[in-house]
């Protein structure tokens, strides 16, 4: 099948992922049906031997000087590097052989050169990053004064855009490491050490004569064929054999992409499929947006967010009152594992220091444990947190979907650092998962055409969304008095709500003014808008719209003549006593409409002000056949036998 999508005028291609697994497979060659546990045993045998041939690459080449070179771009003769990072580590010379005694075919080392190709280029900007960091020490690492800021900031590749936080924990970690060994580390090699490699099959970097990927006639489902060992250490070619997998298609891949081939990887004894596919989706725009969708981050309420609309008079009205997402359920037991993850890692810590290293030590078996729950309460937290960005971003992007805008403006918070707010807020700050859900949203926005656009946070919690001035931050509404931070007062226009609320309307008021300056990052592709102009912020200002006018009500002639009703509004006369048959007037009592003669239990002792009650013993057979509900329950008297004055026969409808 092509590897090309074919596209339609305002469409572009897009690549994601989506997770499958292998539950079965068959060899072509014999016809034997291969299990999920023995598929995985084989599949888990590969990744062995790429992972071994990764491993002892990485560690040769784990240098500054082959991490520079591959990073410059060009080999030893000038020419230009490949895109393909396997490519790249042969042109440069670097290769990976199996164990002695091992045969794999070249697409396994492909995997492995592959593999290693990418742990190296990522590794490039840390290198830069801790270059420049050393190179700019400061005097004080705890608090870099202003000059240090912007010395350190120019030294580093895109230092003017990075968040301070990311430069913050570098210079941390340079101080540990000082701390620890009485010196400055000499590059981020000494720092770090060789990165684990993960076991896994990097089918991308094959081709048709390892694995192969084909849709089935069955909608939803794919088949995929690679080669496997039947043992652990292969010797020969006849060691390998084809195997064919079928895949379920999730029903987020649609029915017109382009399958690519998987990587491959075992978690929990069964083979995990992430398989990537390239779709059309429509082209996103950076400019030429009415219609926005302002989001704005909190603590208590973590997303609010609302629609702003930009009007050919250059007016911006918001369209109404915004939403909230609120996951204070998730976000306690957020922290009540967090609270649990740092008892678990000071027992821990207490543990190694008693037992010093020492294997044969009694508390040694307990620090295993406790490392094992550790890793167990970890995991629970990544997938909690990982659970609530999925929500989050499916929550924005549904929002901006029925408000139909075209444009996200979020909040760009990476350079707010979780200190000098307390020590409660401070770790609250810490935890949130800022970052994910962004990318979240920019994932789930693209299948959809809206574009996600980072605008600055300087200001939009501070400033009255209608005339910008600043706020007066209260406790609540019904304490204008009581200093606070949730509710806002505006003292020039008379503006007030919640902080949140004028905080979304400022973000999409800010983005729709300021959409000329939006440029696209080059590292990651994001759209972003980096700085305010002053004479944009003055038009970026919401507009509120005028008061709904309630009806006019006042007298302005004579009362108009009410009619005499022929039929009285309440029944003045007795219903009938006995149905007339299925159709008809209710009657009064308990008989039902739709019984021509009452059931025989009915007949004893019924009445129209009691319900069975019988001289003997008490029998529930009459009850189960409608003659009642309980032995001495009354029912409320019919209206003849209590006359009341009728007051309201001669009034009119009181619609």
């Amino acid at each position: 099948m092509g590897r090309k999508v074919p596209l339609a005028v305002g469409e572009t291609a897009r690549t994601a992922c989506a997770r499958g697994l292998l539950r079965t497979g068959v060899v072509e060659k014999t016809g034997e049906l291969l299990p999920a546990a023995v598929l995985a045993e084989r599949v888990g045998w590969c990744a062995a031997l790429v992972s071994g041939m990764t491993a002892g690459l990485l560690a040769e080449h784990w240098n500054t000087a082959d991490v520079d070179a591959l990073a410059s771009g060009e080999d030893a003769g000038g020419r230009k590097l490949p895109s393909n990072a396997w490519m790249a580590l042969r042109r440069l010379g670097w290769t990976a052989t199996p164990p002695e005694g091992i045969k794999v075919n070249d697409r396994i080392v492909r995997m492995a050169q592959e593999q290693t190709g990418r742990v190296l280029r990522s590794a490039t900007w840390r290198a830069d990053l801790t270059a420049g960091v050393l190179g700019t020490w400061p005097v004080d690492p705890a608090k870099r004064t202003a000059d240090e800021w912007d010395l350190v900031r120019e030294v580093v590749p895109g230092g003017r855009y990075l968040p301070s936080g990311v430069i913050a924990s570098r210079t941390r970690q340079i101080a540990a490491f000082a701390k620890k060994h009485g010196r400055m580390p000499a590059n981020v090699f000494e720092m770090e050490s060789v990165p684990r490699t993960a076991r896994m099959l990097l089918l991308s970097a094959c081709d048709g004569q390892q694995a192969t990927i084909e849709r089935a006639d069955e909608p939803g489902r794919a088949l995929l064929r690679l080669q496997l060992p039947t043992r652990p250490d292969p010797r020969s070619y006849r060691d390998w054999t084809w195997v064919a997998c079928p895949i379920s298609l999730p029903p987020t891949v649609p029915a017109q992409a382009v399958l690519h081939l998987p990587t491959l990887r075992i978690r929990q004894g069964r083979v995990r499929v992430d398989l990537a596919y390239s779709h059309p989706v429509a082209k996103t725009s950076r400019t030429g947006h009415t219609l926005a969708l302002g989001v704005d981050w909190g603590l208590n309420t973590l997303l609010s967010a609302g629609a702003a609309r930009l009007h050919d008079d250059g007016r911006i009205t918001a369209l109404g009152a915004g939403g909230m997402f609120r996951a204070a359920g998730v976000l306690a037991k957020q922290h009540r594992l967090r609270r649990e993850s740092e008892y678990l890692h000071a027992r821990a810590d207490h543990y190694q220091r008693l037992t010093g290293g020492d294997v044969g030590h009694p508390l040694t078996a307990r620090h295993s444990v406790l490392t094992d729950e550790i890793r167990y309460v970890s995991d629970r937290r990544s997938n909690l947190n990982d659970a609530l960005a999925w929500a989050a971003a499916r929550w924005v992007v549904d929002q901006a979907i029925t408000a139909t805008a075209t444009v996200i403006y979020v909040e760009d918070l990476r350079s707010m650092e979780a200190r000098g707010m307390g020590r409660s807020i401070n770790t609250r700050l810490s935890q949130q998962v800022r970052g994910q859900i962004v990318d979240r949203i920019r994932h789930l926005a693209a299948e959809v055409g809206i574009a996600v656009v980072t605008v600055p946070a300087r200001n939009t919690s501070k400033h009255c969304p209608q005339c910008l001035v600043p706020l007066r931050h209260r406790k609540a509404p019904d304490r204008p008095t009581t200093a606070g931070w949730k509710w806002a007062l505006c003292p020039s226009c008379g503006w007030q709500g919640d902080r949140d609320q004028g905080a979304w309307q400022r973000i999409a008021s800010r983005g729709l003014t300021h959409q000329a300056k939006t440029v696209t990052d080059r590292a990651g592709g994001t759209m972003v808008i980096r700085t305010v102009v002053d004479t944009l912020e003055t038009r970026a200002v919401i507009t509120p719209t005028a008061p709904k006018t309630s009806l006019d009500r006042s007298k302005t002639g004579p009362t108009r003549r009410q009619t005499t009703r022929p039929a009285p509004r309440r029944r003045r006369a007795p219903s009938p006593t006995r149905p007339q048959g299925p159709a008809g007037k209710r009657p009064e009592g308990h008989a039902h409409t739709d019984r021509p003669r009452l059931p025989r239990a009915a007949h004893r002792n019924q009445d129209v002000t009691t319900i069975s009650t019988p001289t003997n013993r008490h029998q529930p057979r009459g009850a189960a056949r409608g003659a009642g509900f309980h032995l001495h329950a009354h029912a409320s008297p019919p209206r003849w036998s209590i006359p009341l004055p009728d007051t309201t026969s001669d009034m009119g409808s009181l619609s």
